[in-house]
């Protein structure tokens, strides 16, 4: 039971504090010393649950003679792990996935509520060949089959079309890849695939972005002698871009303007071939200290960090950089595969991001030198976050302009959205901005 106990807390810290998935799960992995297949089963009941919550609770309820939200927690979430084992682990048999979960009801001090636990998931286990019919209208069978709320459905149905919006939505629900950057201050790449191949590891390159393996085959990165060694960095694909198309060259001073974590920066640093250097900034010491670590696990010297406020202008700052980033805070839409709560998120909360990325890019825009780049970026889909942020910005600042880039895939004016349904990527936004030279 060790594996669903753990599950169970991980989405108890989800819903009791608010806490991310992939957060409290790493936390529960570290603190309880799993063993790898019960390590494993734990991050596919978690993940599973996540993506396929508004599944399971169509199913369960109509089984179940009392409405799930109005259930003692964490009832719900342990009929929600009995039901994804059912529905969706053909290892597992559903004896094992019913006494186990009425295991947990027990240990949970629900021991009254065991019947009705086990009633539930025998019910479910038997009709699962026979299970309802999904709602009839398309938006509702969308939001329940790929458990998205509605209100996203609608929105990505109104921006892509609904077969574009149901890959989308789909995609969202696939096991995003484990990606690294390949640290060339260390290595190169032939030699980390024949490093990582003699650790067990399964990497191929990127199918388009360069220096980029999508790894298989791995449990906790931090165990291989390739990370404790610097050799490459995790870093999804289309974040990687972000350095390509700004162009960062050794001996540039560049600023990265919401740095944390960190990825950013090294990427801009190996560009850079650690020579020059690279401000990166955050509100927080406890992000600072981290991509200080990181930094010196992978061997970069020109990395400088500074706690600082993206809206706050710094006249030390004014026309100092030949290259600013700003990948802005915002409704994260496009990591949905990785964060899989992201999708729950109150849509009220997006209409405040737009004036924050605003007054991010504006200021930001004041630290570029005359004839230098800026580079907006987000982990966003949303037309409002994105394009239509930079398409302000440019009306109100004459003196830059989008500039066209290249990428494996095509040229891109100035600006790009990628899709994990299309590109294979993160979904992503990326702008080019040049400052002209006056």
């Amino acid at each position: 039971m060790s594996a669903r106990m753990s599950a169970l807390r991980v989405l108890g810290a989800c819903r009791q504090n608010g806490a991310w998935a992939d957060a409290a799960l790493a936390a529960e992995l570290r603190r309880e010393s799993l063993s790898v297949s019960d390590a494993a089963l734990t991050s596919r009941i978690v993940y599973g649950v996540m993506q396929s919550r508004m599944l399971l609770d169509y199913y369960l309820g109509a089984y179940c003679t009392q409405r799930l939200d109005h259930l003692q927690q964490p009832l719900p979430d342990i009929l929600r792990i009995g039901a994804y084992q059912i529905l969706f682990l053909d290892k597992v048999p559903d004896s094992a996935a019913v006494n186990e979960s009425v295991e947990l009801a027990k240990a949970s001090k629900r021991s009254a509520a065991s019947g009705l636990v086990n009633a539930v998931l025998r019910k479910l286990s038997q009709n699962k060949d026979r299970l309802p019919a999904l709602p009839e209208d398309a938006i509702e069978r969308l939001s329940v089959e790929t458990s998205h709320p509605a209100w996203l459905v609608e929105r990505m149905t109104k921006l892509l079309g609904m077969e574009g919006a149901e890959a989308f939505l789909r995609a969202n629900n696939a096991v995003a890849p484990v990606t690294v950057q390949v640290n060339p201050l260390k290595t190169a790449c032939d030699r980390l695939l024949a490093e990582l191949s003699g650790e067990g590891v399964e990497a191929k390159p990127h199918d388009w972005v360069p220096d980029c393996f999508e790894l298989s085959g791995v449990g906790d990165l931090t165990t291989l002698g390739a990370f404790y060694r610097g050799e490459f960095t995790v870093q999804d694909a289309a974040a990687r871009l972000v350095s390509l198309i700004s162009g960062v060259k050794p001996g540039m001073r560049v600023l990265d303007v919401c740095a944390a974590p960190g990825g950013k920066s090294f990427s801009a640093a190996f560009a850079m071939r650690n020579e020059g250097s690279v401000v990166a900034c955050d509100l927080h010491e406890n992000k600072l200290k981290r991509i200080r670590d990181g930094a010196a696990r992978l061997g970069v010297g020109c990395i400088e960090t500074v706690a600082a406020d993206g809206r706050v202008f710094r006249s030390e700052w004014e026309n100092a950089f030949d290259a600013v980033l700003c990948d802005v805070p915002c409704s994260g839409l496009g990591i949905i595969r990785k964060k899989p709560d992201i999708r729950y998120k109150d849509p009220g909360e997006l209409a405040s991001l737009p004036p924050i990325q605003r007054d991010i890019l504006s200021n930001a825009s004041r630290y570029v030198k005359p004839g230098g780049v800026l580079v907006y970026s987000t982990c966003t889909v949303l037309p409002e976050e994105n394009e239509n942020v930079t398409d302000a910005f440019l009306k109100e600042n004459r003196d830059f302009s989008y500039e066209p880039f290249d990428l494996p895939i095509g040229t891109a004016p100035g600006r790009i959205t990628l899709w994990p349904q299309t590109h294979g990527t993160d979904g992503f936004y990326i702008s080019k901005l040049r400052k002209k030279n006056t």
